[in-house]
């Protein structure tokens, strides 16, 4: 009977797993196919072009589509960016213009943008409290696998055919995805959404910047973890940039070493999922968040000093590791603290101002490492990360803050018209 009930709960929690898991698999693929298109068709710039028009696109999309989100049936808007990805990669292939398919990525890029606080907002309406912290864990496992699986399956897809043929099945892969999406609850039918025939302009979309801004005011300390994993993740962005330079010509590692590192980064991601599975039910929230961040920092710092290629090649499994931990106490944390109403908003608002600071980062990391070392700069963003982690652990596991990490804690907010 207990069996039963348990299967019930999770029947359409399972459905919203597979067609996240679809979509994770078929990103990778994705733009590995169109990495050796556009390389093959217009050479190794065009190339660096596709990684600028991603950043570009979240920048482009963040500050306004959150406004949009919380105004529309989740649901079906998630239906509508897969099959709006799907329908504009499947005609990838027969473009030859390199702009013309510039236009089409970042365009394509603007959906994916707009897929995840939308899938967000969906997952925090639908999945009980309790459930929470599991689906999370299970998403991490999802989002971790398709790290492997998907250059995998990019691989037998060039094997079997061609890269415009793996472009093909990402697309159809997508609009499977859709057809999944479909057959989960309406949640919102007998809601009342605030907006829904509002037209989004400049006084709609400065009222909702003012609502994110007096709910960080008013919400300090939800806004100072969300701060403090974006900085984590800012500074872990632009340390990886520098990361192939620091490992072949200060380490000297061989490729072959290199491959090794992203080999065992793919398994430590996948093994830290699965332990994340069996004792996410009984690890608080915070610790998840607070050592997880931790053992991040430690190892960019092992990184940055070790000598020895053995002990960089066993921390980068802890860091992979540690990575699922992190990721599933903050989303669980973001869930259980922001309100659904507003979710769209708050992520894709924060989400923009993330996005700035990486390719700030990333540029400013990049120049210092030109004119000064790439080891020096390595080292000092490793030590400023171990800092700041720190500095997260101490936020929040501070007792007096434990209703934030509680299930059933649900933060309210007041005037979120």
């Amino acid at each position: 009977m207990r069996s039963k009930e348990v299967m019930s709960s999770w029947k359409y929690p399972s459905i919203l797993l597979s067609s996240i898991g679809i979509t994770s698999i078929g990103e990778w693929v994705y733009f590995i196919a169109l990495n050796l298109i556009v390389l093959d068709r217009m050479g190794v710039m065009a190339v660096s072009g596709l990684y600028i028009l991603r950043a570009s696109s979240t920048l482009f999309t963040n500050f306004w589509s959150g406004s949009i989100i919380d105004r529309i049936n989740k649901r079906h808007l998630m239906v509508f960016l897969a099959i709006f990805q799907g329908t504009f990669i499947s005609i990838l292939p027969s473009l030859s213009s390199l702009w013309v398919i510039y236009c089409t990525v970042f365009i394509i890029s603007i959906a994916s943008s707009m897929y995840e606080p939308t899938s967000m907002t969906y997952i925090t309406k639908f999945i009980p409290h309790h459930q929470r912290k599991r689906f999370n864990s299970l998403r991490s496992l999802i989002d971790s696998g398709a790290f492997v699986i998907g250059p995998a399956i990019a691989g037998m897809l060039f094997m079997i055919g061609t890269p415009n043929f793996a472009i093909y099945m990402n697309a159809l892969a997508l609009f499977v995805s859709s057809l999944f999406t479909l057959f989960l609850p309406n949640i919102e039918k007998e809601d009342f959404i605030e907006g829904t025939n509002e037209k989004i302009s400049v006084r709609v979309l400065k009222t909702d910047w003012k609502l994110v801004i007096d709910y960080s005011r008013n919400h300090i300390y939800i806004s100072i973890i969300y701060v403090l994993i974006s900085s984590v993740m800012v500074l872990a962005t632009a340390i990886d940039s520098l990361e192939a330079a620091f490992s072949l010509e200060v380490l000297s590692l061989t490729e072959g070493d290199y491959g090794l590192l992203v080999s065992i980064a793919g398994v430590g991601i996948i093994v830290g999922a699965i332990v994340n599975i069996i004792i996410v039910k009984k690890s608080a929230t915070s610790w998840l968040i607070g050592l997880g961040s931790i053992m991040i920092s430690i190892w960019y710092i092992i990184y940055a000093f070790s000598v020895r290629f053995f002990y960089r090649l066993s921390w980068l499994f802890v860091l992979s590791f540690s990575m699922a931990f992190m990721n599933t106490g903050f989303d669980t944390f973001y869930q259980n603290n922001v309100p659904a109403n507003v979710m769209g908003r708050v992520g894709s608002i924060y989400g923009f101002i993330e996005a700035f600071f990486i390719i700030i980062g990333t540029i400013i990391f990049g120049l210092l490492a030109e004119f000064l070392s790439i080891r020096f700069v390595v080292v000092a963003g490793s030590l400023i990360m171990g800092f700041v982690t720190i500095l997260l652990f101490i936020v929040n596991t501070r007792p007096s803050k434990a209703a934030y990490y509680s299930e059933e804690h649900i933060f309210q907010i007041s005037n979120t018209k």
